[in-house]
């Protein structure tokens, strides 16, 4: 009777779900923390609004904005949609697990991946993710889970999620140094300079972000420099390093071999490895939201559990991608790869011609110096350039001013076009630049 009237007594009063020792000690770093800012591409179509206005409704415009090959190009193909949809009806719609399906996991390591067993990975190093962002996410939680504050370090002039994502998580982002003449590329002197910065500063450095293709600038780095940085990244102190390869099939080199970095690091340091990949841009699946994570089991371990209470992986978005991997990557993909590659030629050849500085590897991305210009029609950043070329001229680029200070007098073009409308799009660009001279 004292027993049982002892737990109707501990019912009756509050208890936290946590022990002491474990529950989350009062901070209200939150409260100044910047204000994340939304998307300003907003902006991009506007302006071409207000070009139809002026010049109507039928005024043929260009977009070299984006980097949706799911609309600049022809996407997924429909064979591929329908053999997810005969393995959705087969699957039928009951839960996944948190980290996808075996048969995603197994498809991805033995028929994507290949991946060589003498690296100790395989299928339960494969977690499944609605996207690229929400991949992302979970790394940088899963990278800041035993501390906040620490230091992501991304180069100089980042994609907008490298920034916004890891901060909102928690972690302060480090621009590393570089040269616009090299496409701000890392170097293992720069890299120790952000990791000898962040400990003067009591900071540790959570991760190095190396990604190839580039966003925005389109700068591809060989597998062998990748390796470099990362080893010099763990010798000096970084905890993991992570390699987002979203859009590494888009290259005139082929992908990257995952294998090749796998075996260029002593077990231990693999388990320091995290690799995002996905569909969004090789095969223009922007809306299928398919990607996945390759990391070590800890990390894995970590990110399942956390996932098991937040988004359950759909299945459809993972039987496109198994549909795609059993097919042959190559083969699935090709009405993405070929036209980028063809309009890749064709831009790199417009903008040798037109004598302007630029970066350009692989990817989706050229980005172009345009100093001169904004110099010539007294205008004070990308973004005014953006607003001139969009409503005097009908075509639109990204600023580069939306990544970092560095690109302020920078544009991102888009080159996922067919190379007829890439042809046609960099001539109208041009000729809007020209007209400020």
């Amino acid at each position: 009777m004292a027993a049982q009237q002892a737990l109707t007594h501990q019912g009756q009063e509050p208890a936290y779900a946590v022990p002491p020792a474990h529950q989350i000690p009062v901070s209200d770093y939150r409260a100044h923390m910047l204000d994340i800012p939304p998307s300003r591409m907003f902006l991009i179509n506007e302006t071409l609004d207000i070009y139809r206005q002026r010049m109507g409704p039928d005024a043929v415009t260009y977009d070299a904005s984006q980097g949706d090959g799911g609309r600049s190009l022809p996407g997924v193909p429909a064979e591929i949609l329908e053999g997810a949809l005969k393995l959705q009806i087969e699957q039928g719609t009951s839960y996944n697990k948190p980290w996808g399906t075996p048969l995603f996991r197994s498809t991805a390591a033995e028929s994507y991946w290949q991946i060589d067993a003498a690296s100790g990975w395989g299928p339960e190093n494969i977690i499944f993710c609605q996207g690229g962002r929400d991949g992302l996410q979970k790394i940088y939680n899963a990278i800041a889970s035993q501390r906040v504050g620490d230091v992501l370090i991304v180069s100089r002039v980042p994609w907008i999620s490298y920034t916004w994502g890891p901060y909102s998580a928690g972690l302060n982002v480090l621009l590393a140094p570089g040269d616009a003449a090299e496409g701000w590329r890392y170097t293992p002197d720069s890299i120790r300079a952000c990791i000898d910065l962040a400990h003067r500063d009591d900071r540790q450095v959570a991760a190095l972000l190396i990604t190839s293709p580039d966003n925005p600038t389109g700068r591809t780095l060989p597998v062998a420099e990748q390796i470099l940085l990362a080893r010099t990244a763990l010798e000096s102190g970084a905890a993991y390093v992570i390699f987002d390869w979203m859009y590494h099939w888009v290259t005139d080199q082929g992908p990257s071999d995952i294998n090749a970095v796998l075996q260029a690091f002593a077990p231990e340091d693999r388990e320091r490895l995290i690799f995002l990949d996905g569909l969004t841009k090789s095969l223009g699946a922007s809306n299928i939201r398919s990607a996945h994570l390759l990391a070590g089991k800890p990390v894995v371990k970590h990110i399942t559990s956390q996932a098991s209470h937040g988004v359950v992986p759909s299945f459809f978005a993972q039987a496109v991608a198994i549909t795609a991997y059993q097919m042959g990557f190559e083969k699935a993909a090709a009405s993405i790869i070929e036209p980028t590659s063809q309009s890749r030629k064709v831009l790199r050849t417009a903008l040798s011609q037109a004598n302007v500085p630029f970066i350009m590897g692989d990817g989706y991305y050229a980005f172009i110096d345009c100093t001169r210009y904004l110099e010539a029609g007294n205008l004070r950043n990308s973004e005014e350039l953006l607003k001139y070329l969009g409503e005097n001229h009908g075509v639109v680029v990204v600023p580069g001013m939306y990544f970092s200070n560095a690109g302020a007098n920078w544009v991102r073009f888009s080159y996922a076009l067919p190379p007829q409308t890439t042809e046609q799009t960099v001539k109208r660009l041009f000729e809007g630049l020209n007209s400020l001279l």
